[in-house]
């Protein structure tokens, strides 16, 4: 077997483009989420997991995973932790999707700004990790942004705080079981099944009647909505076993980056000056946390090379 030294050895395959493609998707959900507006928030994401599930089992099968999904699903531990994040998730995509629907866009793009940050605090006050003096900076500018919204925007505030707080959370359950993002994804839509069934046949017994089944492009796009939540997630899965967590990390800003200037340019909402002070320090402290990541990085790999 080649040593990672030897020069006939194939050189590892990048995780960069899987990296892209997800935040890429991700960053442009909003421009499909268009496409469905005339589906109520609520009714969309039981849609959005009864077609997940189906795609995730076919890629749990191209991928040959179900002994792994077998042995999540056999671990009691494993699915209270998966019960526990199915929720979360079910709530944050509720949120979002509610959220664009409204177009209350920069709330959502702010979510996923403060979400590492929220992530460093949650494993500080949660995991018991440690913080270093730049990052506790990053994280009080941080706060100084959300006390600036919660001064001058408080009725988008809970947006930004959900958003962030779900998918922090979501990120520490997943980070205590060993299973991998996909059949976890699969799971969780296993668990979140039944109470999207409901939802549906609740939407389709109301006088309005369901979305599905009555326009094609309509059912069709909510049919694809399978695709945007679990390609994403497939290629995250691989970007995070191919990079390094302070790269992964850096790249992760560029979907909130997107989702700001769709808010400027597709979606025409307005940008208030509370909201664009919040941005600024938000923006300042992403800056001093990946900074701090990268050399840190430097630093680590400078003293493995000693």
């Amino acid at each position: 077997m080649s040593q990672p030294n030897d020069p006939s050895a194939s050189p590892s395959p990048s995780g960069l483009p899987a990296a892209l493609g997800a935040y890429i998707i991700w960053g442009f959900l909003p421009l499909y989420l268009l496409l469905v507006t005339a589906v109520p928030p609520f009714e969309f994401v039981g849609w959005r997991i009864i077609w997940t599930l189906p795609l995730c089992l076919l890629i749990v099968a191209f991928r040959s995973q179900f002994a792994e999904l077998r042995r999540a699903l056999s671990n009691k531990r494993t699915m209270l932790a998966l019960f526990a994040s199915a929720i979360l998730i079910a709530i944050n995509w509720f949120v979002y999707i509610w959220a664009i629907m409204q177009n209350q866009v920069y709330a959502a793009s702010l979510g996923y700004y403060l979400n590492p940050l929220l992530n460093v605090l949650l494993g500080t006050l949660l995991l018991g990790e440690r913080l270093s003096r730049w990052q506790w900076l990053a994280v009080a500018i941080a706060a100084s942004g959300v006390a600036l919204l919660a001064a001058g925007a408080l009725t988008t505030l809970w947006i930004s705080l959900t958003l962030g707080l779900s998918f922090g959370l979501y990120g520490i359950v997943r980070k205590q079981i060993d299973v991998g993002s996909l059949p976890g994804l699969t799971i969780e839509s296993m668990i979140l099944l039944v109470p999207a069934i409901g939802i549906v046949a609740w939407y389709a017994a109301s006088p309005a009647g369901p979305s599905f089944g009555n326009d094609l492009f309509l059912s069709l796009a909510i049919i694809f909505s399978g695709v945007v939540t679990a390609v994403p997630l497939l290629l995250f899965a691989i970007a995070a076993r191919r990079m390094d967590y302070s790269t992964l990390g850096f790249i992760q800003y560029l979907a909130p980056t997107i989702v700001f200037f769709l808010g400027l340019t597709v979606f025409g909402a307005q940008l208030r000056p509370v909201q664009l002070g919040s941005f600024v320090l938000i923006w300042t402290a992403v800056a001093i946390f990946v900074a701090d990541l990268w050399l840190r990085s430097r630093r680590a790999k400078a003293a493995a090379a000693a």
